[in-house]
């Protein structure tokens, strides 16, 4: 007996005809879309304010005007995270947009996860909740079930154990659907989207509209990934194992529902576009939930000064100079310089003749970052360096969002299922609870022969590497495809190593995750993201890029591997 689950979003604007394209593509049997990340509460927080009614994603009711008919023809449910921090709201939407369409539909929804009245000043407080609410909803015989804040995972345990009849204790199966949930989670990123070694695709595999994946997931939690026939990526074990490693640590991923073992998957090749995944271990889930925390960090603004031709380093030190004077007075609580060397020598057009000097302030006053920046800066435009210019004129300073994680004991959160009929069921928390600990190490393969030719070249060329941001803390899952290629690269890579080789993470507390199932290393990097992603503390910051940049670092590998 096959549970045939698919995605049709990975985040709050994801491709917008996703929905139809699965509904029409092939079989299924729920179909499931992720539209929440930490900077997404934030949004809804803020829209909240402005109008209470507001505060879900309402791009997925613009979906189902072409997509709830389909769904209802073919027997597919829907459950999605789209109810934001107004679940309830986006369930009576739906059924209006239903009885308008005359679609008769039953339409429930999962709340309990607000805690906003116990952090008073958030603009958003929400408990991650598990898959067993919206088991309960669809139990009772709902179509749509539309939830707030669970993680992204139990989109696909609760229709799991809705299908199969799981129950809390049971952690192994519990566990590969949570591993299932979090590989569809993310969309296209399962078939090829951001994908390190998406240039070797063959011509069969187009990437530039890549389908999104779904999971044939069994009842002893085992699953095969794959995507509709004709649709555009591919699915092998390297994309899969590419999201496996995307925003996570260890070998242990906790959740409200069980602890998965990552360090026991195992992924096979199934055939053209199908990856198994099998093998998965659970435990307990641990005694506490995470609760994620929105509030109001500041004022933001910027300006970036284009710096033309020679003497780059020495008009960066004279514009920071005049800045630090036209600030004299009444600095911002925090200014940030970087300078980005984009210029090249002798360069034959004059924006790769440039470098850019970036200028980062925050406070809680606005006009300490609005008018101010804009005044001091522009006053310079015929008083600073020969070929003063900047990108764009700052603007009055925008406000800007802080992350916290924050954690509660499960039994104190109110997780409700409110069933399409109106009955509100209380769902229980976990009965069996394990404190999460650190898994020991596993042993290392044998390293590889010392003697052996090596050659200076980027690590990219042997190495796959995905990463990503959970709060302020950022993660570089990093793989290899051969067991030659995993001896060399568990001894070398080492976090001195990193460190070298990222500099920006000099001074950060770096720990390394060893996977040898997956052939991987995964490196958690504290603190790296300041405040998370709503902050804007860096270049990049939801470090979607960190590991492309450590791809292209330069190290000495064995010529074998080349």
């Amino acid at each position: 007996m096959t549970l045939r689950i698919g995605n049709a979003s990975g985040f709050y604007g994801d491709r917008f005809d996703a929905l139809r394209e699965m509904l029409t593509g092939g079989e299924l049997d729920v179909l499931t879309g992720d539209y929440l990340a930490e900077l997404t509460m934030l949004i809804l927080g803020r829209d909240r304010m402005k109008d209470p009614a507001a505060g879900y994603a309402r791009t997925f009711l613009r979906q189902l005007e072409e997509g709830l008919g389909l769904a209802h023809e073919r027997g597919v449910k829907i459950v999605t995270n789209a109810g934001g921090l107004n679940p309830a709201g986006l369930a009576d939407a739906v059924r209006q947009l239903a009885g308008r369409l005359g679609i008769p539909v039953r339409v429930a929804h999962v709340e309990g996860d607000d805690l906003l009245a116990r952090h008073p000043g958030a603009l958003a407080a929400h408990a991650y909740l598990g898959g067993f609410g919206i088991a309960e909803c669809l139990k009772a015989g709902a179509d749509v079930v539309v939830t707030g804040r669970v993680t992204d995972a139990a989109l696909v345990t609760g229709p799991a154990a809705a299908h199969f009849g799981w129950t809390p204790d049971d952690h192994d199966r519990l566990a590969g659907a949570v591993v299932a949930g979090h590989i569809l989670e993310c969309g296209t990123q399962a078939t090829g989207g951001n994908y390190a070694f998406f240039h070797r695709r063959d011509r069969a595999h187009d990437l530039r509209r890549p389908g999104f994946p779904l999971a044939e997931l069994h009842a002893d939690g085992s699953c095969v990934i794959t995507k509709h026939p004709g649709t555009g990526g591919f699915v092998d074990v390297g994309t899969v194992t590419a999201q496996l490693l995307y925003e996570t640590g260890g070998a242990r991923y906790a959740g409200p529902d069980v602890t998965a073992r990552l360090d026991t998957v195992r992924l096979t090749q199934d055939g053209p576009d199908r990856v198994r995944v099998e093998g998965v271990t659970g435990e307990a889930p641990p005694p506490t939930l995470k609760v994620g925390l929105n509030r109001f960090g500041g004022f933001r603004n910027e300006v970036v000064f284009v710096l033309t031709g020679l003497d780059i380093e020495a008009k960066a030190a004279l514009v920071r100079e005049q800045m630090a004077d036209a600030f004299a007075k009444s600095p911002p609580a925090e200014v940030r310089w970087d300078l980005v060397r984009t210029d090249r020598p002798d360069a034959d057009t004059e924006e790769t003749a440039s470098a850019l000097l970036r200028l980062v302030v925050r406070d809680q006053d606005q006009t300490a970052v609005g008018r101010a920046l804009s005044g001091a800066a522009i006053e310079l435009a015929l008083a600073s360096y020969p070929g003063f210019h900047v990108v764009a004129p700052p603007g009055k300073g925008a406000p800007y969002g802080v992350f916290e994680a924050a954690y509660v004991p499960q039994d104190t959160v109110g997780h409700l299922a409110v069933l399409h009929d109106g009955r509100r069921v209380a769902v229980p928390a976990a009965p069996d609870t394990l404190v999460l600990d650190e898994v020991p190490e596993p042993a290392l393969p044998d390293p590889s022969p010392p003697d052996a030719a090596t050659r200076r070249a980027p690590l990219g060329l042997v190495a796959g590497a995905r990463s990503g941001d959970k709060g302020g803390n950022a993660n570089i899952g990093v793989w290899v495809e051969t067991d030659e290629a995993w001896r060399w690269l568990a001894h070398t890579l080492t976090v001195e190593r990193l460190r070298e080789l990222l500099p920006e993470t000099a001074g950060l507390r770096v720990v390394r995750h060893v996977l040898p199932n997956l052939r991987a290393l995964n490196f958690v990097v504290e603190g790296i993201l300041g405040a998370g992603v709503a902050a804007q503390h860096r270049f990049d910051p939801q470090a979607k890029a960190l590991g492309e940049w450590l791809r292209s670092r330069h190290l000495d590998i064995p010529e074998v591997l080349l």
